[in-house]
Formats: structure tokens, C-alpha cells, sequence
């Protein structure tokens, strides 16, 4: 196979079986020119790597990769560019779903910037209707734009000026990453056309452990980059914790529980994150 121009990068940890349909959507993208796809397995002990082998044998484009040498997605997304052969790299998870024209959207929008982030459609794989696409955020933290890393594409010497992603985060490597690019000059764009759906799998506990992480690594972002121009939004805190405290006794309602959960989980690693690294960003 023929060196590509371009790599997809899918960091997986136990993903079935929503694994496959994602495969099965990374397949149908149609591109002009040559582009392959890297999973990045950071440790499966599912049926993982039996399905993206099966695949490979159908598909000459998809690959397997053992990225379980270091723990977290960074980490696995760093060890797939790694064996990565294009000059572009894109990123998506394994459990989400690429629409129709994902990749060609990707690769129109880097005619014109160094990194791109896509659209996400929360509702269709959440048991709601389909959304109108969103981006993850176009300001969020008190700083710059971002991408996601299940939606991001950007050229490999930007990806490489940077490192890759700093895998020292508990999450939020790829908003650190968005951010690192912006401030060495490289061309941050949004594509509403390259759309994915977003799958909410996390519930109770998993849900509050994966919002905490992102919490932590908020007053570690603004560790690092409050001297660039990051601010901290205090009334937005103790709005949300008053908003937290006000509909805790409604939380037998499920919709409800889980917005609850969801921003009580962020707020409160906040503010663990907050004595860890020796900031205040409630």
C-alpha cells in the first residue's frame, strides 16, 4: 500500500461493539485520494482487536496498533500518529459514529488552516432526535476556541511543532492542544460539515469520575496558560453551585440527575484541581 496522504487515528479501550459501526462509517468515506486508518488499541481486553483485525481483512486501509506501551487516549493518539503514515492526521473515538462526508469536510477545511475542528450531533445516538451539529466549543474556559479529539484534524507538522498531545493531563489533552497551536501561530478553523455523533455512554459514578478529570484538568489549563490571557469566570461558579445546591432535592428525576451529576463533577474537580496544582478556578 501506497504511502497515504492522510490517517485517521481511533483510540480505543474496550469498544465494543460500538467499535464496528465506526468502522463500518470510517470505511464509506470517500476521498481522491489515498488515506488509512489507524486504531489505536491502549490496552483492550474486550473483543477489540479481533474485530479491527476482521476488518483489516475486509478493508486494506484499517490497522491495528498495540498503543497499550502508556495509559490514557492521549497517549494512544500520540503512539497511533506514530505509526501513522500520512502527512494529515484526523482524529475521531471509537464508540462515536462519522457521518457521510466527514473526512472530505476535514481535508477542504485544511486548505485554509493548520487544524480543524468538526461539528457534533449530541441527540441521534442518545435515544433523541438528531440535533442541529454544534462544535465543542467556539469559547469555553475563558480562553480560546477548541476541537475535541473525536472530531480534530490538522497537519502533521503542526501536530509535530507541538509534540503531540501532552499526555501529563487527566483529560482535556486535546483542548490543550488546540491552544498550544493557536499561540505558535497556526490557523484554527471550525467545519460545520464534518459532522459526528456523539455517543453518551457514562452514567452515575462513571459519569462523575470522567466529569471530575476534566475538572482537574480546568485548573490545570489555566495553570499553564492564565499568563497568555485564560480568565476565570467567578460568577459563573457560584451561579453553578447555587444551581447545583437549589436542584439537588429533584434528583429523582433522570434528565435532571445526570445535568446534575455532569456539572457537580466538573465543578468539584475544579476545585480539587484547584488545591492540587496551587490555582484558584472554581
Amino acid at each position: 500500500m501506497p504511502d497515504p496522504f492522510l490517517s485517521v487515528v481511533v483510540p480505543v479501550l474496550n469498544g465494543m461493539p460500538w467499535v464496528e459501526p465506526q468502522l463500518q462509517a470510517l470505511s464509506a468515506q470517500e476521498l481522491p485520494c489515498a488515506w488509512e486508518v489507524v486504531v489505536a488499541d491502549n490496552g483492550s481486553r474486550d473483543g477489540t482487536r479481533s474485530c479491527v483485525e476482521a476488518w483489516s481483512e475486509r478493508d486494506a486501509r484499517i490497522r491495528w496498533v498495540d498503543a497499550s506501551a502508556r495509559p490514557g487516549a492521549g497517549a494512544a493518539r500520540n503512539i497511533g500518529v506514530g505509526s501513522a503514515r500520512g502527512r494529515t492526521l484526523a482524529f475521531c473515538d471509537a464508540d462515536d459514529l462519522v457521518r457521510p462526508g466527514w473526512l472530505a469536510a476535514l481535508m477542504a477545511a485544511l486548505t485554509d488552516a493548520d487544524v480543524v475542528a468538526g461539528v457534533f450531533d449530541f441527540g441521534c445516538l442518545n435515544g433523541r432526535p438528531a440535533s442541529i451539529p454544534i462544535p465543542a466549543a467556539t469559547r469555553q474556559l475563558g480562553f480560546l476556541p477548541f476541537g475535541l479529539g473525536a472530531n480534530l484534524a490538522l497537519r502533521r507538522d503542526a501536530f509535530e511543532a507541538m509534540h503531540g498531545f501532552r499526555e501529563t493531563l487527566p483529560a482535556g489533552e486535546d483542548i490543550d492542544l488546540s491552544w498550544r497551536l493557536q499561540l505558535a501561530g497556526f490557523r484554527f478553523a471550525v467545519s460545520a460539515d464534518a459532522v459526528v455523533a456523539k455517543r453518551e455512554r457514562r452514567e452515575g459514578m462513571p459519569l462523575l469520575r470522567a466529569t471530575w478529570a476534566y475538572g482537574q484538568s480546568g485548573a490545570l489549563l489555566y495553570r499553564w496558560f492564565k499568563t497568555n490571557g485564560m480568565r476565570r469566570d467567578l460568577r459563573g461558579a457560584v451561579r453553578t453551585w447555587a444551581w447545583l445546591v437549589a436542584m439537588s432535592p429533584r434528583l429523582i428525576r433522570p434528565g435532571l440527575r445526570r445535568e446534575w451529576v455532569r456539572s457537580f463533577g466538573v465543578r468539584s474537580g475544579r476545585l480539587s484541581g484547584s488545591a492540587k496544582y496551587r490555582v484558584f478556578f472554581p
